[in-house]
């Protein structure tokens, strides 16, 4: 069971610290060169970390490197958006208490679709109704 938590746990409180410090980036830096740094701590954070947590196992960054897809790429220049977007998000004066919530609720919204239309994933009347009531939900946060 706690191998099914954690990375749910991890992931929301990741989250959770991940909003705090987006809507602390000061108002008056360019959101491209404040996130210049977060990913340079954020690459050498991934290298110390593959190093000590494959302890007792061939550490070979090189030969892992030659699995790479096309995903790796791609999921470097969409995180920006996902950064860039927060980041004006809360310089329009989004607060942080919805902004999230929005992006997430939409976004579960559109990911139904996708798994549905890439993964084959089953898109139930359950799952359709879960959807409405999370857009219902958003429009009362928003205009409540």
């Amino acid at each position: 069971m706690f191998a099914y938590i954690w990375p749910i746990a991890l992931a929301v409180l990741s989250n959770i610290i991940y909003q705090i410090c987006t809507k602390s980036v000061p108002k008056d830096m360019d959101p491209l060169a404040s996130l210049t740094v977060t990913y340079l701590v954020s690459a050498a954070a991934c290298g110390i970390l593959y190093f000590v947590l494959n302890r007792g196992q061939e550490r070979n960054l090189l030969k892992e490197y030659s699995r790479l897809n096309w995903a790796p790429f791609v999921l470097g220049i969409v995180i920006i958006g996902l950064e860039v977007g927060f980041i004006y998000a809360y310089k329009a004066g989004w607060q942080v208490s919805t902004a999230a919530v929005v992006q997430s609720s939409v976004l579960a919204a559109a990911l139904l679709f996708v798994g549905f239309a890439l993964y084959h994933e089953a898109l139930t009347w359950q799952k359709l109704v879960g959807v409405a009531v999370c857009l219902a939900g958003i429009t009362i946060i928003n205009y409540g």
